[in-house]
């Protein structure tokens, strides 16, 4: 009978667990699968996930920038991302200013919406500022002439045609999404449908189609994913 020598044996064990776990399919990130609703609003991870959150946010909301700058990563690395929770964004407008930074957070494929929404979230402090330093005449143009020549007025006052184009997109690509006037319909109606939910400040929470009552922070929203998850 033939010994084989037990390093060869551990060698061959190995070797077939490479091989294993290279056969093997790998793990789905589900934060890169977006879709979008009817309503218009984007649906983040699993769409089977166990827990279904939703966030009802304003892109001015200094509470909804912390939010995303406390919680986002955490939720998208620990549990949407391995399926176990998806977000669904929706927009609860508050002013001019919100609805131009929506659009813009809306603009080209569902894809980069994710990555729209954090950018802008994430830099509000700072592009923010202008709300307190604005001359009356830029405020003026803000509010004054038709929608899309609003808007124009405070991408340009903001530079958040400077920051699209750190995203990708150029003159172009954010003068169609601003003039889309469908987009904007439907961005006004999310607000809308938010309101008819009982939903007054931002940023809120539904989980699993039932709104939060006095859930505003992230405090107050990880003990209850937590406990359906």
């Amino acid at each position: 009978m033939t010994t084989i020598p037990f390093r060869r044996i551990a060698g061959l064990a190995a070797a077939a667990l490479l091989l294993i776990a290279a056969d093997a399919p790998a793990k789905r990130n589900w934060n890169a699968v977006v879709e979008v609703t009817p309503i218009g609003s984007h649906v983040i991870g699993n769409p089977r996930a166990k827990v279904k959150l939703i966030e009802y946010i304003s892109y001015t909301c200094p509470h909804c920038a912390h939010f995303e700058a406390v919680a986002g990563d955490a939720m998208r690395i620990g549990w949407v991302g391995p399926g176990a929770l998806s977000i669904e964004v929706r927009h609860l407008l508050r002013d001019p200013v919100d609805l131009t930074v929506a659009m813009l957070t809306n603009c080209g494929p569902p894809a980069k919406f994710p990555l729209n929404h954090q950018i802008f979230l994430r830099r509000q402090e700072s592009w923010i500022a202008l709300l307190g330093t604005a001359t009356e005449a830029q405020q003026q143009r803000w509010s004054t002439g038709d929608n899309l020549s609003r808007m124009r007025a405070i991408a340009s006052d903001f530079h958040f045609y400077e920051l699209m184009e750190q995203r990708g997109y150029d003159r172009h690509e954010v003068e169609r999404c601003l003039a889309d006037e469908a987009m904007a319909k439907r961005l006004i109606a999310q607000t809308r449908q938010a309101a008819s939910e009982g939903v007054d400040a931002t940023p809120s929470f539904a989980l699993d189609g039932v709104v939060l009552a006095g859930t505003h922070a992230w405090e107050q929203l990880e003990p209850q994913i937590k406990a359906r998850l």
